[in-house]
């Protein structure tokens, strides 16, 4: 055991001071391509392209950049469709940062679980035996059919060194229905499709009355965000130190927007720097979304609000917000979650003229509906096994992964992230949010 802590010792103080010897202050433009391939067992294969483009001007910058561009086209092989189109500039306008993106996402069989976490019983059983061919070639109680188009326009400018402004538009636009049975279902027996009749979960929820028909069919919000941010990071990419904490208010107006609400949401993260050179970072966040009042329509309430150059996160479940429970598993008025990572980058060097590391990382995280959606309806309907606990608790993961990382923004990730819960086999919870999941994504959650 000694010789292997020598060992990592040794290989840390090793990386720091290669690392020191060869770091390169990018210039100018520089180019990520990279193939969209995935796979989903609901979806099917993601296959497509994304291009980012990283302007690092006279490198003053480095390791940040002055803009950034970033494209992508994906499809599935059932059908889903993904296009992506971001841009960031730091340079633009004096001492303002302006954010933009149009996201068109076309999504056969959009995940849907029902609302209040462990609230709403999930039938794992029956998810296993329709993809092993039992019962179902596919099962898609659990789907339903969400085209989800946005845009968005965000500013953010500087009060003093660390804290700074945020004001931005936001148009989005939400077609909601029944998933295609003929499509999900093209290419299979008979006697393996999913029944026609057959109900959903979110058709049930239509039926009981949790789910108003106002709202069942989607609609457009729009309106504006506000908040404040506070920014101390060493760099933004791939951070090894500081604060980074910001508050938004979220007004989804009147006239413009089929249903209105205001919601708001506060993120805290934090990086410490546990070995220099990049090689050991400990990082955390809290974060706590939150509605003003009773009503808004279920398709808003599944985010993790961002402003800046990321979009909103699906949430809560998913790579972006628990890493191992199925994406918005947990969906509630308010909800809450965390993350705690430790990164370690064991290799760095350069190759080409750019900057190479290889980095590892342990995490562990959370989510929690702490306010609820009023379901009583579903009580009727109970025939069904749709009901769960009377309160949700804590949905809680721990996982492990890898990072290819260049010019310390082109990050390319895979992780394996598995619920507390698969392994609780005598708890009523048992499986509850799923077996776990593996991801192959971009850049760091936070």
């Amino acid at each position: 055991m000694k010789r292997l802590i020598l060992f990592f010792l040794l290989l840390s103080l090793s990386t720091v001071l290669f690392a020191q010897k060869q770091e390169i202050a990018k210039k100018g433009l520089n180019f990520g391509p990279l193939p969209a391939i995935a796979y989903d067992a609901d979806k099917g294969f993601q296959y497509g392209a994304i291009l980012m483009i990283y302007d690092y001007g006279d490198g003053h910058n480095y390791p940040n950049y002055d803009n950034k561009t970033y494209l992508e086209y994906s499809r599935f092989t059932k059908g889903s469709q993904l296009i992506q189109v971001h841009y960031d500039d730091k340079e633009l306008i004096p001492n303002t940062r302006w954010s933009t993106a149009l996201k068109i996402n076309l999504d056969k069989a959009f995940d849907f679980y029902g609302f209040n976490g462990y609230g709403s019983f999930y039938d794992y059983d029956r998810i296993v035996e329709g993809k092993e061919g039992g019962a179902f070639g596919f099962t898609p109680f659990y789907r339903m059919k969400k085209n989800d188009i946005s845009f968005k326009s965000d500013f953010i400018g500087a009060i003093s060194q660390n804290l700074k402004w945020e004001a931005g538009v936001f148009v989005r636009s939400y077609r909601i229905g029944e998933i295609d049975y003929a499509s999900i279902n093209k290419g299979k027996d008979e006697a393996s499709a999913y029944p026609e009749n057959m109900p959903t979960l979110y058709s049930l929820y239509r039926i009981a009355g949790v789910i108003s028909e106002e709202e069942a069919d989607g609609g457009i919000s729009s309106g504006l965000r506000l908040g404040m941010v506070y920014d101390s990071r060493d760099k933004e990419g791939a951070p090894t130190k500081g604060i980074w904490a910001e508050g938004h208010i979220t007004a989804a107006l009147p006239y413009i927007s089929k249903i209105p609400y205001y919601r708001y949401s506060f993120t805290w993260r934090q990086y410490f720097r546990l070995i220099p050179g990049d090689v050991l970072t400990l990082a955390y966040r809290i974060n706590y979304e939150g509605n003003f009042g009773n009503k808004a329509p279920f398709y808003a309430l599944p985010y993790m609000t961002a402003m800046g150059e990321k979009n909103d996160a699906d949430g809560m479940g998913g790579y972006n917000t628990t890493r191992g429970i199925m994406r918005t598993r947990v969906v509630g008025l308010d909800m809450s979650a965390y993350t705690v990572e430790l990164r370690w980058r064991p290799i760095k060097f350069t190759l080409w003229n750019q900057n190479i590391g290889i980095g590892l990382s342990a995490f562990s995280d959370g989510c929690m509906a702490t306010r609820s959606i009023d379901t009583k309806g579903l009580s009727l309907l109970n025939s069904f096994n749709v009901l769960g606990t009377e309160k949700d608790s804590p949905h809680v993961t721990f996982g492990a992964g890898a990072r290819f990382i260049m010019n310390e923004n082109f990050i390319v990730a895979a992780e394996y992230g598995a619920p507390f819960t698969h392994f609780m086999k005598n708890s009523p919870l048992y499986n509850q949010d799923g077996a776990g999941a593996f991801y192959i994504n971009l850049g760091y959650t936070f």
